[in-house]
């Protein structure tokens, strides 16, 4: 806003099909796609044309009527939801409302991919598939993204409202290319990029069946289109931070491989707990010599996601699991968990928040 009488406001209308929709207002009505979210299964999409502002919304219930965005904390006497005298629904929303991190609701979570999970069609009609369905309160999203058929991806510049965001391609390729990052990069098997809070960047073109992990936190978060940015920008800025997190692009062809925090592991570390200040950590764990142990740990989230090899996942309490590749599970803190029966060709990828914690 650039003035306090500036005012955003958005007509909300209810939709049965928003997949549908999103080519109706785009292609028929030739209105921009502002924003989308969540971007796994959309739900949520901004148009903007002709003058106005439409925010679609899909489900039963959802009620049509204005939505008035601002920063203005005295607008309509602080009041957030209005019925005018006609009978209208109206919301006073803040235009930049700060980002809510949900309480973890800890969890033992095991996703299988025999188990047949649903493949959904998501944000630029990627395929996603959901690992941790019940998101843990909605602290995490943790997706399993496939391209089948490669080629340009239709993209447009957009950035993520989010705490922290993984991505780690598991097969193929893809070329990204991010703000003050330089050219395009690419993304092959084994490498990882960490996407700071709001970076601006675009997907170009994918190999075919390109298979990537991603990890949002929180689970829920708006994807904005960035209609005046062009990429590549003028400047190459490794340093720059954004929300305390630099861009991190980790190549798995040049890991240093160290004893892991568990026995019976090797481990290479992405820099990722430095880069994002220990917000959150990646490692890539392989079979490495002695026997493995029963342990524990206090992270707050800890996922794991197999990518080759097979082994089985036990657990005090619990069913021992036999996991292979594509496979992925959680472990709540204090819960002692051991891998066995590992083979010699197991790599897993692990993600933790915070990126420092204890193991015991």
């Amino acid at each position: 806003m650039t003035h306090k009488d500036e005012i955003k406001a958005e007509v909300c209308l209810s939709t049965s099909d928003l997949r549908a929709d999103l080519g109706f207002f785009g292609n028929t009505l030739r209105m921009r796609l502002d924003m989308i979210y969540p971007a796994d299964d959309p739900t949520v999409a901004v148009y903007s044309g002709h003058g106005i502002r439409v925010r679609l919304q899909q489900g039963a219930g959802v009620n049509s009527g204005l939505r008035i965005l601002t920063d203005d904390a005295g607008f309509a006497d602080g009041a957030t939801a209005l019925t005018s005298p006609g009978g209208t629904a109206v919301e006073i929303l803040p235009l930049n409302p700060p980002l809510e991190l949900p309480r973890t609701e800890h969890a033992f979570v095991v996703r299988r991919l025999a188990d047949q999970a649903p493949w959904v069609i998501g944000r630029a009609g990627m395929q996603y598939r959901d690992l941790i369905p019940n998101r843990l309160g909605g602290s995490i999203i943790a997706s399993h993204i496939r391209i089948p058929d490669g080629g340009p991806v239709p993209d447009m510049v957009h950035f993520h409202k989010v705490g922290f965001q993984l991505i780690f391609c598991y097969r193929g390729w893809v070329d990204v290319v991010y703000e003050d990052q330089g050219p395009p990069i690419r993304l092959t098997a084994g490498d990882c990029f960490i996407q700071p809070p709001e970076i601006r960047h675009r997907v170009l073109e994918a190999s075919d069946g390109i298979e990537v992990i991603e990890i949002g936190v929180p689970a829920e978060h708006i994807t904005e289109i960035d209609h005046e940015m062009e990429l590549p920008t003028p400047h190459l800025r490794p340093e720059r931070e954004w929300q305390g997190q630099r861009f991190v692009f980790n190549e798995g062809a040049k890991a240093q491989w160290k004893p892991a925090r568990l026995p019976g592991f090797v481990s290479r570390d992405t820099t990722i707990a430095a880069n994002t200040k220990g917000v959150a950590g990646v490692h890539v764990l392989r079979k490495g010599q002695g026997d493995p142990v029963w342990s524990s740990h206090d992270a707050d989230i800890h996922f794991t996601f197999v990518m080759e090899g097979t082994m089985t996942l036990e657990g005090e309490n619990k069913e021992p699991y036999k996991l292979a590749p594509g496979d992925a599970f959680v472990t709540p803190p204090g819960m002692q968990t051991r891998y066995t029966d590992l083979t010699d060709d197991l790599e897993l990828l692990e993600v933790t928040l915070p990126g420092v914690f204890t193991t015991t």
